[in-house]
């Protein structure tokens, strides 16, 4: 088909020199495509050579600590996945022999791996006909072929993965599915595209009916929670500090933070002081406090806006099991407050 024909034309002349797309290597691409999901090309790709240098082979991600790949996942954000991906590599080093899956239907079986990446190993290591269906490739073929179905609605994949079908090679399925995503990545990209010089210009359909910015259509919005996080940074004599890991479930598991006291909204000086010392006064001789930053920090996710402050809370005497500051800077923190750490903690 000519669309096929010319998207692969199109990627042998513009692809980007990626070090996932020069091997076969399972563990390689199941590692890129985790670490790309949610995160730019330009990000991503510093932490693909760090672990790639750590972990050289997945018996190696396996029989890591924890601790030492949240520390090197630091600032990719969305930690669920550097645990999931920690805990796939002991299932593939350790119950597989090392070996990966060969096929699709077997892939969706390791956590954490889902239609998508599952498509992306089994064409780029196996060349198994199966296409990947990511955000550039609804886009791509929504414009194309003026498709007006709601991306997030329930029924969505399942039409797109059906043309993706219809238009993949099965000569060179890899190439065919390299070669959409990176042409939404480059050249139909969200914003403004620069239609007149995209080799597909003649035959789309958005184009033609000047529909390209309202394409793709999502209409589900994703509601966004704020929450009020005030950091007690405790300093006793030897400006040592206190952190504490995050056990519960929910954002930034088993990351490190310091004492934290969330409130429903923000609240003055005078009220966190008073929180302060009904949740402290008893356990320790508070002598000051004082904000460490005029400002209220901003850190958007996904579904929550964390409105952060950070407070000194200097304390009498030595505090049990506190920390140097070039202790905790060797452990996992979320990256707005490492580079608060690094940058602001007097």
């Amino acid at each position: 088909m000519e669309f096929s024909n010319l998207l692969i034309q199109w990627y042998l002349q513009n692809k980007r020199d990626l070090p996932w797309r020069n091997t076969v290597n399972p563990y390689h691409i199941w590692l890129s495509e985790i670490m790309l999901q949610q995160t730019r090309v330009a990000q991503g790709l510093p932490y693909f050579l760090s672990f790639t240098s750590s972990f050289p082979t997945v018996l190696d991600l396996a029989n890591a600590d924890e601790e030492q790949v949240l520390k090197l996942w630091q600032g990719l954000g969305y930690y669920s996945r550097a645990r999931n991906l920690h805990n796939t590599a002991k299932l593939v080093a350790f119950e597989r022999g090392g070996v990966f899956p060969d096929n699709y239907k077997e892939l969706l079986q390791l956590k954490g791996v889902g239609e998508y990446t599952a498509a992306a190993i089994a064409s780029f290591s196996y060349n198994e006909v199966v296409p990947v269906v990511d955000g550039n490739v609804f886009r791509v073929l929504s414009r194309y072929f003026d498709i007006e179905t709601d991306i997030a609605s329930s029924g969505a994949k399942k039409e797109f993965t059906e043309l993706a079908s219809e238009l993949i090679p099965h000569d060179n399925p890899a190439l065919f599915n390299q070669a959409i995503m990176e042409f939404g990545a480059l050249q139909c990209v969200p914003k403004n595209p620069d239609c007149g010089t995209c080799v597909l210009n003649s035959g789309c359909l958005a184009l033609q009916k000047n529909k390209v910015n309202e394409l793709p259509v999502k209409l589900k919005k994703t509601k966004v929670r704020n929450r009020y996080f005030n950091y007690l940074v405790f300093s006793d004599d030897n400006q040592n500090h206190i952190v504490r890991k995050r056990t519960e479930k929910g954002i930034w598991h088993n990351l490190y933070e310091f004492p934290l006291i969330e409130t429903a909204a923000e609240v003055d000086f005078d009220t966190i002081s008073k929180l302060i010392f009904e949740e402290y006064g008893s356990k320790f001789e508070i002598f000051s406090i004082k904000p460490l930053k005029n400002d209220v920090i901003l850190h958007k996710l996904s579904h929550q806006h964390l409105h952060i402050r950070f407070f000194r809370v200097s304390v009498q005497g030595e505090v049990e099991n506190a920390m140097s500051y070039e202790s905790m800077i060797s452990l996992p923190f979320p990256i707005v407050i490492y580079n608060f750490i690094e940058k602001d903690l007097p």
